[in-house]
């Protein structure tokens, strides 16, 4: 039987957030799934770190696991905190900074056709 989620144990519940680790002046990825459709990644960012204005060809859904970030939606500015999730357009530029030290889960679907 293939395993298409890696790096979780499966029929056991987890903390997602436990997962990653927080390293000064660093961003800690780990990934759980990655193909055509789905990316999911579990990230942790050291207060102040942040990812760039880029663009993705997929939706991308954040769930904030700890802390806060902001989060920068073409010109809108969102603040995200612990429990809270934002979708984030395709195609729309789009950042992450993180205001304190900072997990979250992003998926990411793309198009059937990418």
């Amino acid at each position: 039987m293939p395993n298409y989620i890696k790096n979780i144990v499966a029929e056991k519940a987890l903390d997602l957030a436990a997962l990653v680790s927080y390293n000064p002046g660093q961003i800690v990825s780990m990934t759980l799934a990655q193909n055509k459709a789905i990316s999911i990644t579990i990230f942790a960012f050291a207060a102040g770190e942040e990812i760039s204005t880029h663009e993705s060809h997929g939706d991308a859904l954040i769930t904030a696991l700890d802390g806060s970030a902001e989060i920068t939606i073409g010109s809108g500015i969102h603040t995200l905190k612990k429990g809270e999730s934002i979708l984030m357009p395709a195609a729309i530029p789009h950042a992450v900074k993180a205001t304190e030290d900072y997990k979250m889960l992003l998926v990411v679907v793309f198009p059937s056709n990418s």
